[in-house]
């Protein structure tokens, strides 16, 4: 068994480490002063910025197929990357993506809405969750109705990233009462045009989601995403994308965090002797840096098996909740090194501290992980001990 990496991916590994040290980590006091200040962070207009920088690299549409002009990387680049691009806080991502539901637009969709976004002209937010429909995506109730050769959207979405940003959302909502979530739901493209608004969602941390209110929202038929009726299928495949994502980009943020840590406890004297010397602050630095070990492995086996093109859905619920708690434990570990410093605003990890939090809810909470790893075991879908590949 190899676990080397190859040299393409050491190459690409490197090159995205320098990028993001060189021109995205000497935005964060930037970012930290803005968001004290009560402003955004970076604006969008800055990320497209960096997002063209990184085009010049190749950095482009990283999973998006080369017949849009992508690099189609694969899972396990992707991972390796996100894994970089979680070692700062500032919200960047490589641009000439889409969500991956957007590739099941017809012909005519497809350049109204996939094109426009993969060339980052337009924006899409995914709007599923609603106010009693979180872990419980089945249950959403914003309904649908046929009135000619429209269908009339009446209800709310809730927590939805991007949703203050977007040009358009894929809007989820009941077109069947009786079929439910088993062949009852549809997914809709509405444009904020169409008469759809948006209000923000304040939080704990940095991540601005919003309220998208439907009312008697007129949508042409044209504008259903797929099939009439599969719209739920849609919505669980851009769901399980993002849950090895999130452990990924926590894999990077841990790194950065724990070398903070260390660096911090050579140089913070009591007593006389650096606290590195103390063995509470060792074994906070041991077991964080187990624990990052562990879930890089258990994130890239996930994404190995996406690659070969296994069912990776068990274990990338296993990925998410270790690899979100992991980083929850390590952002607390390394504030509590820091002490009075480290919950202030004038450092980063107070940032990050809020930031991780939210890794342990959003795209399935550690409750539903569970859940899903549970059920999967006690109902023979994956065997104990069960042999890799």
């Amino acid at each position: 068994m190899d676990f080397t990496l190859t040299d393409e991916q050491k190459m690409v590994q490197r090159t995205v480490r320098e990028f993001v040290q060189k021109e995205v980590m000497p935005l964060e006091q930037q970012v930290l002063r803005n968001e004290r200040e009560g402003r955004p962070g970076i604006t969008r207009e800055e990320i497209r910025a960096l997002q063209l920088k990184a085009k010049e690299l190749g950095f482009w549409g990283i999973n998006t197929p080369e017949e849009y002009g992508g690099a189609n990387l694969g899972p396990i680049m992707t991972a390796l990357i996100t894994m970089e691009l979680g070692r700062t806080f500032v919200p960047f991502t490589f641009g000439g993506s889409a969500d991956n539901i957007l590739y099941y637009c017809n012909e005519e969709q497809k350049q109204r809405y996939l094109i426009p976004v993969i060339n980052g002209e337009r924006r899409s937010c995914f709007a599923l969750t609603e106010p009693g429909a979180g872990s419980d995506a089945r249950n959403i109730k914003m309904s649908a109705v046929k009135d000619g050769d429209h269908w009339v959207l009446n209800g709310e979405k809730v927590f939805i990233t991007n949703g203050n940003e977007a040009d358009f959302a894929m809007v989820f909502a009941v077109t069947d009462k009786e079929k439910g979530a088993d062949g009852g739901v549809t997914c809709f493209l509405v444009d904020r045009d169409m008469g759809w608004r948006s209000e923000y969602i304040h939080t704990m941390g940095e991540w601005g989601p919003a309220s998208l209110i439907f009312e008697n929202v007129r949508v042409p038929e044209e504008n259903i995403l797929g099939e009439p009726g599969k719209g739920f299928a849609l919505g669980m495949k851009w769901i399980g994308q993002g849950r090895w994502m999130i452990p990924a980009r926590a894999i990077g943020a841990a790194e950065r965090l724990l070398q903070m840590g260390i660096d911090y406890a050579k140089t913070r004297v009591t007593f006389g002797e650096p606290i590195a010397e103390r063995q509470a602050i060792q074994w906070m630095i041991a077991d964080s840096a187990v624990e990052i070990e562990a879930a890089k492995w258990i994130v890239l086996r996930a994404a190995w098996m996406a690659e070969k093109g296994l069912d990776a859905r068990h274990q990338s619920s296993m990925a998410k909740l270790f690899g979100a708690n992991m980083g929850n434990r390590v952002v607390d570990r390394v504030l509590q090194i820091h002490g009075g410093m480290g919950y202030t605003k004038e450092l980063p990890i107070e940032r990050w501290y809020r930031e991780a939090r939210l890794w342990r809810i959003y795209e399935g909470t550690d409750e539903i992980q569970r859940r899903t790893i549970a059920r999967n075991l006690l109902k023979g879908y994956v065997k104990v001990g069960e042999l890799l590949g």
